[in-house]
């Protein structure tokens, strides 16, 4: 595939928190993104549906060649989100890869029929019902780790007992499996993806970030 050279300083794209734009253009870096249309005709003639190619073609416009920090999870999420050949399965559909992972794990980020970002392993699991989203938490993420007093760290069944009376979601993030919750003075981020997508309860994990101020807790 041919490259597109472009800035390493990269530009967020339009739509997000300021919070977010903050965290793309001082975290991340664009490195040369894979220029996907000159395989339109074959993907075409391998029964791929143009809209899913223009599906994957828009993704990469916005978001291909974007390295961002690890995340805090998902063993640091992708390594440089890149989309790739769209493909089918039968039961949920077209998608197409966000990225490769920066480590051999068992499964892999794509983006879902409906937009969504999340993992393919034994099954498709949504994270966030955007890639917009999946950004946003993660600048959410590294800003709640700079201004917090404490960060624990809840993790299987203990995640289940977790009282969340008194906290609101955080909207920006988008969450579908992987949820942000607001408190008086306190951050929550519930990662319920590799539980769900592997079958494995162990996997469940929260981060409770407390003793946030009003900054702390809004931010951007």
């Amino acid at each position: 595939m041919a490259d597109n050279p472009v800035s390493p300083v990269p530009v967020a794209p339009a739509g997000l928190s300021r919070r977010a734009q903050r965290f793309i253009e001082t975290e991340g870096i664009r490195v040369h993104r894979q220029d996907i249309r000159p395989h339109h005709d074959a993907w075409i003639e391998h029964g791929i549906p143009a809209a899913e190619i223009e599906r994957a073609t828009a993704f990469q416009d916005r978001w291909g060649g974007l390295a961002l920090p690890t995340a805090p999870f998902y063993e640091g999420g992708p390594r440089v989100l890149d989309a790739d050949c769209p493909e089918e399965t039968p039961a949920e559909g077209w998608s197409f890869p966000a990225g490769d992972c920066r480590v051999s794990m068992a499964y892999s980020f794509m983006i879902g029929p409906d937009g969504a970002f999340g993992i393919d392993a034994y099954r498709w699991t949504p994270l966030h019902a955007s890639t917009d989203g999946w950004v946003e938490s993660l600048a959410l993420a590294a800003h709640a780790q700079r201004w917090a007093e404490t960060i624990t760290r809840i993790k299987g069944k203990a995640v289940e007992s977790l009282d969340l009376n008194g906290f609101e979601p955080v909207p920006e993030v988008q969450g579908v499996t992987d949820t942000w919750w607001r408190g008086r003075d306190s951050l929550i981020a519930l990662y319920r993806g590799e539980a769900v997508g592997l079958d494995a309860p162990q996997c469940l994990e929260a981060h409770a970030y407390n003793g946030l101020d009003e900054w702390g807790l809004h931010g951007g």
